[in-house]
């Protein structure tokens, strides 16, 4: 694997379409150090160029609702595996049919600008639909990674897709100890503040 950066710290005036309810909103332009949120077209062209220049890919997805440790040791590991990493983020209808209501707590858009700003993370897109088979046969990338909770790679449901097309299934990550739903428990289980207190602080302010 190559040790020249693969970020691009140029602005792109890409304005893409949100698969949540067709409005249109502009990246962000990346930061110095920062991924970037691609659109997929654009971001199969520059995973073209990538490969063309003799790079290895890596795909890694989720939800990614509430960021933890669990997401940061497996996107790290993730990131391990080849010169570039793409992280793609269940778009919030897709989410909501999955966990139910009340779900994302985050926004797709939101999701997406945290992720790009973590040091693993070299890109980032957001697609629609409950797996991400249909992405990873466009986008091709050398290896998917999973996590752990998998056991093999033979169960990851995307397997047959990207064996295909000749990539790689890798389980990756430290073992799923943390997950959304339990920060989500833990933190409606906290007792209400009281009026008092409430409104002392807001006294104080």
């Amino acid at each position: 694997m190559s040790d020249t950066p693969v970020r691009d710290t140029t602005a792109s005036d890409t304005t893409a379409s949100d698969p949540v309810d067709g409005t249109t909103y502009t990246p962000p332009p990346p930061l110095p150090g920062v991924g970037q949120v691609l659109p997929a077209p654009d971001l199969a062209r520059r995973l073209a160029e990538l490969r063309a220049a003799g790079r290895r890919v890596a795909f890694a997805n989720g939800h990614f609702d509430l960021l933890h440790v669990g997401h940061l040791r497996y996107l790290n590991a993730a990131r391990a595996e080849a010169d570039a990493l793409v992280v793609a983020i269940n778009d919030d209808a897709s989410v909501a049919r999955l966990k139910g209501p009340g779900r994302p707590l985050v926004p797709a858009a939101e999701r997406a600008e945290l992720l790009a700003a973590l040091a693993p993370v070299d890109f980032v897109t957001v697609f629609s639909g409950a797996s991400p088979a249909p992405l990873l046969a466009e986008l091709q990338p050398d290896v998917h990674c999973k996590g752990t909770d998998y056991g093999t790679p033979e169960r990851v449901p995307e397997y047959a897709t990207v064996r295909a097309y000749g990539g790689e299934t890798r389980l990756v990550g430290d073992p799923k100890d943390h997950n959304t739903s339990d920060l989500i428990g833990a933190a409606r289980a906290l007792p209400a503040a009281e009026d008092g207190g409430a409104a002392g602080k807001e006294a104080s302010s």
